[in-house]
């Protein structure tokens, strides 16, 4: 190996997806192949022994590309000079509890995870947070961590980008790999709107091949938007395999860069692009090269897709009011 290590922090490291995205990480699919890594794996103080045994797996896999391996409690340790975050963990919604008392658990813990970010997490750090409420979540630890450029971190809606095209490829009978180019707008909730309107399937214009508006506009919307509570009635547990292949996919075109003429969903912080309230955490259609993003500009938005736009527009403002008071 030439390169040196990067430091990467997996947060909620003992959960279900972290056991399905440390492996990824591990074997150089997020990263590179010729990517080592030294991997920090955070979770709470009553997760310590899944999370050394999590540690021994690791061991035991051999894998050429970890340098090394660390479990921990304390945040401080695992933020250290930190280059990369995969920021899993989050106060997770229980019965009977409303979505603003969730916000507020969450703003308490990214909070705290902000401010440690910013005193010892190298600045160049980048950060993708998939922990519920993800958009908000990232917009916390942003606001707490204001020695990290906004743009540095950003939120997980990859999942709902390949249920997207997941749901497109099903309904034309396609392969995955040919469909290209779908957009989640907003908010990682059910407000979130899924967009084919600039799609391709093999080259060709989504749309034509589909051949079904009222499905665009409604089944296909409706089906991605509620794809998670689908997952957890059929299983009895959340998404985690199609979540950290998601995140690990997030990361690595993040890193690695997009192929030309292709974009991905992300969510990543507004300066008002496609008219939309400057700071919120949005979902958009974005391009990467040389470690950055860019949102696709100037593409047309239908009369009809609007008002799905203004919907989750509103819905994370007033998280943002609820979070932190603006």
């Amino acid at each position: 190996m030439t390169k040196s290590p990067v430091r990467v922090c997996i947060t909620g490291a003992a959960g279900q997806i972290g056991y399905s995205l440390i492996p990824l990480v591990c074997s150089g699919k997020v990263f590179g192949a010729d990517q080592p890594v030294d991997l920090l794996l955070l979770d709470l103080t009553m997760a310590l022994g899944t999370l050394s045994g999590v540690a021994m797996e690791i061991e035991d896999c051999a894998y050429p590309l970890v340098n090394s391996v660390k479990a921990t409690d304390k945040a401080e340790e695992a933020f250290e000079n930190l280059d990369y975050g995969l920021f899993l963990g989050a106060f997770p919604r229980k019965d009977g509890m409303e979505r603003k008392d969730l916000l507020e658990k969450n703003a308490g813990i990214f909070k705290i995870q902000g401010e440690i970010l910013n005193r010892v997490a190298k600045k160049s750090v980048k950060i993708v947070v998939v922990g519920n409420p993800a958009n908000t979540n990232a917009l916390i630890l942003s606001h707490y961590a204001p020695n990290i450029p906004k743009e540095n971190i950003t939120a997980l809606t990859r999942l709902d980008h390949n249920r997207a095209i997941g749901q497109i490829a099903k309904k034309t009978s396609s392969n995955p790999g040919a469909v290209k180019n779908v957009i989640i707008w907003g908010n990682h909730s059910n407000t979130q709107f899924p967009d084919a309107s600039h799609a391709t399937i093999g080259g060709e214009n989504a749309r034509s091949k589909v051949g079904d508006e009222p499905w665009l506009q409604n089944d296909f919307v409706k089906t991605v938007q509620v794809r998670g509570a689908a997952v957890i009635k059929a299983r009895g547990l959340s998404s985690a395999m199609s979540a950290a292949n998601a995140v690990a996919e997030h990361m690595h075109d993040w890193v690695l860069g997009t192929p030309a003429g292709e974009w991905v969903s992300m969510a990543v912080v507004s300066k008002g692009e496609y008219g939309i309230t400057e700071g919120l955490v949005f979902s958009y259609p974005v391009q990467c090269s040389n470690g950055s993003w860019r949102i696709v500009p100037n593409l047309p938005v239908e009369d009809w897709a609007r008002g799905l736009l203004k919907k989750t527009e509103d819905e994370l403002v007033d998280e943002r009011r609820q979070a932190l008071g603006q």
